[in-house]
């Protein structure tokens, strides 16, 4: 039988149903008083929750259907409008953080940005670790070397990329580090995972944080995960904002099947995508060390 949802998580999403229906931000004060919350409470109960402010949660929206109007070509103030932005200042003001970039360079392939880069191997392959300087850009898994660093250029064909070796960026190794001790990699402790840098809608950060909440050993098909999101007709959405996902292990989208019980799809490989989830599980099956 499935649980039914708390009051305060119902309050929240109503909060972030509101928040998605808005053309223009409404303020913390009019969202508390629409769930009989004080500002404060429900500031830090949604932060909690999102990752993220209600104000920033409304921006990230706006800022995904702004980064599907440029990849589709559109000219910046053209998107700009698209996207419901009153004016192009409102974008500049927070584009940085949002896409890691300016909005013309992140239409240009990212070009202007700066991408430093490792590797290192690990059970399931060749893994790479690549950060801006705002935060972690991308966590990828493949055969080789080559095949990673074409998958990077793929993503920012126009930024600075540069290599740097291990013990020489902080980001980077720490969440190397962080990947080793989750998977039973490593016995150290896990570091803390530094900032990230992922331009995303506001969906789907709500999927990425709720892929974070099944635990190791244990799978959700996009169906029930789409249902725990209040979105139970969502589940092709869901599919695409997995799939959208670049930071490999980091977000957990390999703990998402089908609804037949099948692995589906793995943006980094169905046969990685098993042995991942068969770990796990013999990991959380084994005794634990007296």
């Amino acid at each position: 039988m499935t649980a039914r949802p708390s009051p305060a998580a119902l309050n929240l999403d109503r909060v972030r149903r509101l928040l998605e229906e808005a053309e223009t931000a409404p303020s913390l004060e009019a969202l508390a008083a629409e769930v009989s919350l004080s500002p404060s409470h429900l500031q830090r109960a949604f932060r909690r929750r999102y990752g993220m402010s209600p104000a920033e949660y409304h921006r990230a929206r706006r800022f995904g259907q702004f980064k599907a109007a440029l990849r589709e070509g559109a000219e910046v103030t053209e998107a700009v409008y698209a996207a419901g932005f009153g004016s192009g200042s409102r974008v500049y003001e927070h584009s940085d953080r949002l896409l890691g970039m300016t909005p013309a360079s992140y239409r240009a392939g990212g070009a202007g940005a700066s991408i430093r880069y490792t590797t290192t191997g690990t059970p399931l392959g060749r893994l790479l670790v690549a950060a801006t300087t705002r935060g972690i850009c991308a966590v990828t898994l493949d055969e080789d070397d080559r095949a990673l660093e074409r998958r990077l250029a793929e993503e920012f064909p126009q930024a600075g990329r540069e290599r740097v070796d291990a013990g020489r960026e902080e980001w980077l190794d720490a969440v190397i580090a962080r990947i080793a001790s989750e998977l039973g990699w490593s016995d150290a402790a896990a570091p803390a995972l530094p900032p990230l840098d992922i331009a995303a809608t506001a969906f789907q950060w709500r999927v990425w944080e709720a892929l974070t909440r099944i635990p190791a050993g244990e799978t959700r098909s996009y169906g029930e995960l789409a249902a725990s999101l209040g979105r139970p007709g969502a589940a092709r959405a869901v599919g695409r904002a997995c799939g959208s996902n670049r930071l490999a292990l980091i977000v957990p989208c390999h703990r998402v099947i089908r609804e037949d019980g099948s692995p589906g799809g793995w943006r980094w490989g169905v046969e990685r995508k098993r042995e991942l989830l068969s770990r796990e599980r013999r990991r959380e099956a084994a005794p634990a060390p007296r």
